[in-house]
């Protein structure tokens, strides 16, 4: 007589059955479904992929980057998104630089994967390192973190970051809104990532993803399908400038941004036929 299955694959089939039918029946309980299954597959994913990168690189390195950008730009095929990107031959210079964009859901990092570009390495709050597997395979990854309610631990941080960009040639990848962002516009920016830029004497490159909102919106228990564009535009050179150009910088990286956030933002609500944000 065949065995029964162990009673815990028996729960899950009864639980993956019971959200099928809250999904179905309910669009709040769908979309923490989709939620819900998002969150775990980048549980899952970070564990198995903090081993791999232990396996490869033994452990913190840059390097990492290329093994957790391969795993991460899988998603987009499971929850139907599709990136047009445009100007990723900005990317192609020589020496370090600041990549600054806007930041608006968790699902951002799907963005993040499918163009960051080789030897790159992201700013977080530190909170992030305390989340488990995805903390860890952020840590592999060599992402820096810092305390963003210390302001002297944060410049100290950041002063070390300056170090690290020239002498082991890596990109730094900063949201200097500072947090996620969902309004339909772009929050004012903080200064930190262009102190960096100036310190280093390195280019700023702007990145601008178009917004979210036609197919994600927590507010309306919305998450479907859908396009995000990105325009990755020309660097900015830091050649020259002093602690004095820092504003003019901020505003310059903030005006160009905001300008193609909702230019692209428009022609996404158009062609899905809603009215576009300039015209709100």
């Amino acid at each position: 007589m065949a065995s029964e299955g162990p009673p815990g694959a028996a729960a899950l089939l009864l639980l993956l059955a019971l959200l099928a039918l809250l999904a179905a029946l309910s669009p709040r309980a769908r979309f923490r479904a989709k939620i819900g299954s998002y969150c775990v597959l980048c549980v899952l994913c970070s564990a198995f992929t903090s081993l791999a990168c232990l396996l490869w690189n033994g452990g913190r390195t840059v390097r990492n980057m290329t093994i957790i950008k391969n795993v991460v730009r899988s998603f987009k095929y499971l929850y139907g998104l599709r990136l047009e990107v445009k100007g990723l031959e900005h990317f192609d210079i020589e020496g370090p630089c600041v990549i600054v964009s806007n930041h608006q859901s968790i699902l951002d990092m799907i963005g993040l994967m499918e163009i960051l570009p080789e030897r790159c390495v992201q700013i977080a709050k530190k909170e992030l390192l305390y989340t488990g597997p995805v903390g860890m395979v952020m840590y592999l990854g060599g992402v820096i973190f810092i305390n963003r309610k210390s302001t002297s631990t944060a410049k100290s941080v950041m002063s070390g970051v300056s170090q690290a960009m020239v002498s082991e040639n890596v990109k730094v990848w900063i949201y200097p809104e500072g947090t996620r962002n969902m309004n339909g516009d772009l929050l004012p920016f903080k200064k930190g990532a262009f102190h960096l830029a100036i310190q280093t004497q390195v280019p700023v490159i702007p990145v601008v993803y178009s917004s979210f909102s036609s197919f994600y919106n927590p507010e309306k228990n919305m998450f479907t399908s859908g396009r995000i564009q990105v325009e990755i535009l020309p660097p900015i050179s830091t050649m020259g400038l002093t602690a004095q150009d820092i504003d003019e910088l901020t505003n310059q990286c903030y005006t160009t941004m905001k300008e193609t956030f909702f230019r692209l933002s428009g022609r996404t609500r158009e062609a899905n036929g809603e009215a576009s944000i300039c015209g709100q």
